[in-house]
């Protein structure tokens, strides 16, 4: 892969995280990280050693990161990196009280690494140890689209624990030359990735290809989906076929046969979980981002997804989705129909809280 390229999609978290860190080391003004989870593990103090270097020379960091995804990860860890001047939020702490429930749900999913206006990251990977074999979606970015990001971050950096705010200002569609930033906040009204999914869907005319390791769509995606497949638009999933969450792989059989017999192809990716989120229309129209295809991410989650038509990221794109096709096998219709009745069983047990899987 070129490095000198203005764009590049990493596939590998290995190799994401080796560039992620390279370029933390140039950085000279500042450096911006948004993640659900930074783990406590080896990775994870690479990263913050990485960065607690940096402010020691002057540059000014802000981590934001997700109170629920940190787990184990508290201000303690982050100790000598506050000392020399860096800043860490932990976003919407749990609070026990009457609306623990809901509020719990309402994480920040999204997953920005921003470096002096000069160079940005965007997609699907946590900064982990334990997933550094799964199939990953990040999109580097060496162009003038950082600064906006950085608005962006700076605006949910300002909101990290208030559970009120002008919703409509945080998910107001941002346009960069040929480029479309879409977020969603915890919204059940305005869905607006799941409605941007719908309209590419709408005017896909030869392909769509989607790759999510968690597959929940609710009844319009569905149904723009079964669309699409009448007009002669192959569509093909791609799904983990075992992720990471166990209950999600159960419920989402209970999509898989009616939407398969209506043309839409499935494959399952085998080596490791594929936690890419990868949305490519007529090999021209991608998205790339934090968000999954399911009730959760569209109705609870903080999510930003970048959409357009770069003819250089589509290329790559349409490379990642290739590479990933060599690894799957297919949805058998008929295992599907004979599977075992204790598997449709525990599918009518979570179908009714599919809303928070």
């Amino acid at each position: 892969m070129d490095k000198s390229a203005k764009y590049q999609l990493f596939s590998d978290p290995w190799k994401c995280y080796g560039q992620m860190l390279d370029d933390i080391d140039t950085a000279k003004d500042y450096i911006y990280l948004e993640t659900f989870k930074l783990g406590n593990d080896v990775m994870g103090e690479r990263f913050r050693n990485k960065l607690t270097k940096a402010v020691k020379k002057g540059v000014e960091v802000k981590l934001l990161i997700d109170y629920w995804g940190a787990g184990s990860i508290r201000y303690g860890f982050f100790d000598k990196f506050i000392a020399a001047g860096g800043e860490v939020r932990f976003f919407k702490k749990i609070k026990y009280n009457f609306d623990f429930f809901t509020r719990s749900h309402r994480r920040n999913h999204r997953k920005l690494l921003l470096i002096d206006d000069k160079t940005g990251y965007i997609g699907s990977s946590n900064i982990t140890g334990y997933n550094l074999n799964w199939r990953e979606s990040v999109l580097r970015m060496k162009a003038d689209i950082t600064p906006t990001f950085k608005k962006l971050f700076l605006q949910d950096y300002k909101i990290y624990n208030n559970y009120i705010f002008s919703k409509s200002n945080y998910t107001r569609l941002v346009k960069h030359e040929n480029f479309e930033i879409i977020r969603d906040v915890p919204l059940i009204t305005k869905k607006k990735i799941n409605n941007k999914f719908i309209y590419h869907i709408k005017q896909a005319k030869e392909s769509i290809n989607i790759e999510t390791p968690y597959f929940l769509p609710g009844f319009m995606l569905r149904k723009s989906l079964v669309d699409a497949s009448r007009r002669g638009v192959k569509i093909n999933i791609f799904l983990p076929k075992k992720s990471d969450v166990n209950l999600v792989d159960i419920l989402r059989n209970k999509y898989l046969g009616p939407l398969a017999r209506k043309g839409i192809n499935f494959l399952f990716y085998e080596p490791n979980n594929l936690h890419a989120k990868i949305f490519l229309v007529d090999n021209t129209i991608f998205a790339i981002g934090s968000s999954n295809f399911d009730y959760r991410s569209f109705r609870y989650m903080f999510e930003i997804m970048l959409f357009g038509n770069n003819a250089q990221i589509a290329q790559q794109v349409i490379q990642h989705v290739e590479e990933t096709r060599k690894s799957t096998i297919p949805f058998v219709y008929r295992q599907w129909k004979n599977r075992p009745p204790i598997e449709k069983f525990f599918e009518w047990l979570l179908l009714p809280v599919r809303h928070l899987l």
